[in-house]
């Protein structure tokens, strides 16, 4: 952060100050929302959240080393009392932005894609210049400002990611920090429910365009029609990226690896290069280009943007970690959030990884769809049935149609049905328990004793507790569990050397749980 004496603050954020604060005392930074990553010189900004109310650690926070907090009530400590301190802090990135005509801000949008895209552009700025980015996702009315203040007078760079829960929400963004580039990758069925439908996500993913100066660029994905329809809500110069003929940067002579990653011959005006990721899944090819196209703007030769793409690993946790266990189990940690384009990239690139081997995933069923959601899950759940998986697990609630989904297509892909006289009967479909089934139909009359059908027999017959898999069942075993750590006790006595895990569901259930419990229970 540029040092702020605290009147210029209580200025600019239309602030009183209060509690003996000193109005020479300076703010060096950072500007932080939790008490626990204050540093001495910080600003400490208390946010009321739905459990948490930041105006209780005020205290605690200077006695850590803060000068003041942002406050919107007075508190036991120096401060500065705004009527909006979310307003009060986009006023401060805003106005400190001013200050710094050396900066270029690079935004980033798109329903799939914009954190690891950021990571890419941020690693090929780097080259050029001091570059400031969000860490992991921070991309809201409060981490976008955050990010800003985390600049200084040395930053040429600002790559920033931006999120839209409802139109106008990337306007207001860009009203913080305007855009001297703008990335925009894809239109998909994330918060679908939200919006309403793809074009209104399109109308507010085109909000960043609209932001841009004549003297911008628009980079637009030339393979995705409602993104390239947005070339005509900007008077910013634009350019394309993509696969087809028609881009200005392309991948040609696209070819996966056995474990899933992407090695192309990347065409430029320039010239060409050759790109190897080392990030997984074939979707990871669309952000590297988004990446070099804005990197191509700034002057970076094609080599040297070829070199970074090759060496880039990810920078954001939970999205596409792939970790091998010592005894050769590898564990596909994407559980940082999820939409119905993100599953079928994941599922995918894990049937590339996976190719021969057992394989396994937990997943939980999708959210903000609005009334396009039981379908949608229940698509997934044909997705998960027909990856020719050993075992699908379904976490947490709403899973009905994930599960009614995935029985079914496990059913049809299966064929052997269970001998009535068979005395394995999986737990009774329930969407408040665990329920099991090997390649099982979906509840209904005649499914037998438990509410549910297995569709493959075992080779002998077994006992056990409910919900128990028969050990030599042939199809895919399906259970619902109710939560990230009983997805991990489902797994852990059944995974043998040499088995593949995708687990993969939406940010609040939380499934980056069961990979730490996998990989050891350890933070990652």
């Amino acid at each position: 952060m540029i040092p702020l004496p605290l009147a210029r603050i209580a200025e600019i954020t239309s602030g009183a100050l209060s509690g003996m604060a000193d109005p020479r005392a300076v703010v060096r930074g950072p500007v932080v929302i939790d008490s626990r990553a204050v540093e001495p010189g910080s600003l400490f900004v208390a946010i009321k959240g739905a459990r948490v109310d930041g105006h209780d650690y005020a205290a605690q926070a200077v006695r850590a080393g803060a000068v003041a907090v942002l406050a919107t009530r007075q508190v036991d400590a120096p401060s500065v009392i705004v009527p909006d301190a979310a307003a009060a802090l986009a006023a401060l990135a805003t106005a400190q932005l001013r200050t710094m005509p050396q900066a270029t801000v690079i935004g980033v949008t798109g329903s799939a894609g914009k954190t690891s895209t950021k990571d890419l552009l941020a690693r090929l700025t780097a080259r050029i210049g001091a570059t400031v980015a969000p860490a992991g996702s921070f991309n809201n009315e409060l981490g976008h400002p955050l990010t800003v203040l985390r600049a200084d007078a040395d930053t040429r760079f600002l790559v920033l990611e931006l999120a839209a829960r409802t139109i106008g929400h990337i306007r207001d963004l860009t009203h913080i920090a305007p855009p001297q580039i703008g990335v925009v990758l894809n239109v998909g069925t994330a918060h679908l429910g939200v919006f309403g439908g793809k074009e209104a996500i399109a109308q507010a993913k085109g909000e960043l365009v609209e932001a841009l100066p004549a003297t911008g660029v628009a980079v637009l994905n030339a393979d995705d029609p409602l993104v390239a329809a947005m070339a005509d809500r900007t008077e910013a110069r634009v350019t394309w990226y993509g696969r087809g003929e028609s881009a200005v940067i392309r991948a040609d002579d696209v070819v996966m690896d056995e474990r899933g990653r992407a090695s192309f011959t990347l065409r430029t005006p320039s010239g060409d290069a050759p790109v190897s990721l080392q990030l997984y899944g074939a979707h990871a090819v669309e952000n590297a280009l988004a990446a070099a196209a804005a990197g191509y703007e700034l002057g970076l030769p094609v080599t040297i943007i070829a070199e970074e793409l090759s060496q880039a690993t990810p920078r954001s946790r939970w999205r596409m970690e792939v970790t091998d266990r010592p005894d050769q189990v590898t564990i596909v940690n994407d559980a940082y959030n999820a939409n119905p384009d993100s599953m079928r990239a994941a599922f995918e690139m894990f049937g590339v990884l996976g190719e021969g081997r057992r394989r396994f995933a937990v997943i939980a069923a999708l959210r903000e769809l609005g009334d396009d959601g039981p379908a949608l899950n229940t698509e997934l759940g044909r997705m998960a049935g027909a990856a020719g998986l050993a075992g699908l697990i379904v976490a947490g609630p709403d899973a009905e149609p994930v599960l009614r989904g995935a029985h079914a297509t496990a059913q049809a892909s299966t064929h052997v049905p269970l001998p009535a006289s068979h005395p394995w009967t999986p737990a009774p479909y329930d969407a408040g328990r665990e329920m099991a089934a090997v390649g099982g139909a979906p509840p209904g009359p005649g499914a037998g004793p438990g509410g549910t059908a297995p569709s493959a027999a075992p080779a002998e017959p077994v006992t056990g507790p409910v919900g128990a898999v028969p050990p030599q069942a042939q199809g895919t075993w399906i259970v619902h569990v109710p939560d990230a750590e009983a997805a991990a006790a489902q797994l852990a006595g059944r995974l043998r050397p040499g088995d593949a895990v995708l687990i993969k569901g939406p940010r609040a259930m939380g499934l980056e749980r069961t990979a730490e419990l996998l990989l050891g229970g350890a933070a990652q």
